[in-house]
């Protein structure tokens, strides 16, 4: 957030993607590890299931685009909700 502040006059935006628990092939396999602490993690997902690589291209597109522009210092949860539950 400080570099937001001390960029901002500069025209450079500063925001971050958070993602959440996302399906990639190094944690593809906690499934079958850890079957106990997949279906944790799984039942803590609100929309209820593990994101995918995808689900943060739009996030990713939208705060390299010109519609951004006036978005800086930004933190963008990309969770399925897993954040919202505190």
């Amino acid at each position: 957030k400080s570099l937001a502040i001390t960029w901002a006059k500069d025209n450079i935006q500063v925001n971050t993607i958070l993602p959440g628990y996302i399906r990639t092939d190094l944690t593809a396999p906690i499934k079958d590890l850890f079957p106990e602490r997949y279906e944790l993690i799984s039942s803590r997902i609100p929309c209820g299931r593990w994101g995918e690589p995808d689900d943060l291209a739009g996030v990713a597109v939208f705060l390299a685009s010109g519609a951004s522009d006036y978005v800086t210092g930004a933190a963008i949860a990309v969770d399925g909700g897993y954040s919202s539950l505190g």
